[in-house]
């Protein structure tokens, strides 16, 4: 009975978001502006190949101050809790730092700090 209703469930989800999509395929105002397909920034008009390769370093030191600073977002609710929890969450925080520190120190040998 109850793989019935999860089939059923998953069936209705996926009429609706294919449902939602088409509606707004054709609902949604067109423009064919030749402007639109220009990239954009600041509102300068491009001069050369807009297509630019990036450093992939510029990335990486991105989403590791993202990784670092999300993380430190867990820090405050454990704080809250510690005196209630006691030695287990003690035990949490020092497994959480050492996994922190690994992906650190995987960062620092992949040379991921550099900004070079």
């Amino acid at each position: 009975m109850n793989n019935e209703w999860l089939v059923l469930f998953f069936l209705v989800g996926a009429i609706f978001v294919g449902a939602v999509l088409v509606f707004s395929h054709y609902a949604a105002p067109k423009s064919s502006n030749p402007q639109k397909a220009e990239p954009y920034e600041s509102g300068i008009p491009t001069q050369g190949v807009t297509w630019l390769q990036f450093n992939v370093g510029y990335y990486l030191f991105a989403i590791l101050f993202l990784i670092f600073d999300v993380e430190t977002v867990f820090l405050f609710p454990w704080a809250v809790v510690m005196k209630e929890v006691g030695m287990v969450a003690f035990v949490e925080i020092v497994i959480f730092f050492f996994i922190l520190g690994l992906g650190l120190l995987y960062a620092w040998k992949k040379q991921a700090l550099k900004w070079e």
